[in-house]
């Protein structure tokens, strides 16, 4: 059996203006609290390298959003911060790294509604290393399969109570997703409304892109993301890749895709804050654009990507 890998744990606490460092390996959470008993809280994933944590103002911005619609009060964001230099401090401290300026790591910020009958929130940072499962997957490529998400694309404005735009802790229904798609062979999931509609993975936002050669015979590349009002989750990195590909001459567009768009697309990905950029090899079997493009496409993407802080 091998052991967890090494977590550094560091608590928001009035009493301790830098956090307060906890003991990962022993119990920290009351049985109590209602992110345990009912998934009540949000959290946010964000990838440091190099001891640097990417997109850090986006993340905190998508977390204050999520505590808005929960109606949840949380930490203010220069409190986060520097919780968060030192839960990075501590993991460098404990577990010096052999490359630095290579070194991937996992920095989860996360907030429940505390426990029963608390006037506070329970809030933390945690840092560990990043596995080797998302670097193998952005190399390499996935297969995904369809599954209906069980919504239609209008149920975020007609019911916000279900939080479809927040990103909170209630995620047993997209892990189910992820093991069903396993169970059939393939990697991860696109979600799709019940009218049809592309909507997100269960961890990421879907991209695609079409190349087409302009009457001049310049390539004019398109990079398309379904719609944020469709209730998805925005994607900070999509967010952010997006502007630095219109700084480079992309067109930008946002949907609505059906599945078929993706389909008949040049090069489709799957992007997340931990995993980056990863390549759809197929979906429900079916190979999507020319590997040859895809690789192509990738890198400039990648390319951009890489810059962004």
């Amino acid at each position: 059996m091998t052991s967890p890998a090494p977590v550094v744990l560091v608590f928001l606490d009035t009493a301790f203006p830098e956090g307060r460092t906890a003991d990962a390996s022993k119990p920290q959470l009351l049985v109590t609290d209602q992110g345990a008993t009912r998934g009540d809280g949000i959290f946010e994933t964000m990838l440091a390298t190099g001891g640097t944590v990417r997109k850090i103002q986006a993340h905190l911005d998508r977390l204050a959003g999520s505590a808005e619609a929960l109606d949840l009060e949380i930490p203010s964001g220069e409190a986060w911060r520097r919780a968060i230099a030192a839960a990075l401090g501590g993991h460098r401290s404990q577990h010096p790294p052999a490359d630095a300026s290579g070194e991937e790591l996992v920095v989860k910020l996360v907030v429940t509604r505390g426990v029963e009958g608390a006037s506070s929130p329970t809030a933390w940072v945690q840092v560990s290393a990043a596995g080797t499962l998302a670097r193998h997957q952005r190399e390499t490529g996935l297969d995904v399969i369809l599954l209906d998400r069980g919504y239609d694309s209008d149920v975020a404005e007609r019911a916000p109570w279900l939080l479809l735009g927040a990103k909170t802790l209630s995620y047993a229904v997209n892990m189910a997703a992820l093991r069903h798609a396993r169970k059939q062979g393939a990697d991860d999931v696109i979600f799709i409304s019940s009218d049809g509609r592309v909507l997100e993975g269960p961890t990421s936002t879907v991209l695609l892109a079409h190349v087409e050669t302009s009457d001049d015979g310049t390539a004019v590349k398109r990079l398309i993301t379904p719609q944020l009002d469709s209730g998805i989750l925005p994607g900070t990195s999509q967010g952010a890749l997006f502007t630095a590909a219109k700084a480079a001459g992309w067109e930008l567009g946002y949907g609505p895709l059906e599945p078929q768009d993706l389909l008949d697309a040049d090069a489709v990905w799957l992007i997340s804050s931990v995993r980056l950029l990863a390549p759809v090899n197929h979906i429900d079997g079916k190979a999507i654009g020319t590997p040859s493009l895809q690789k192509e496409l990738t890198a400039e993407l990648n390319g951009l990507f890489s810059g962004i802080q």
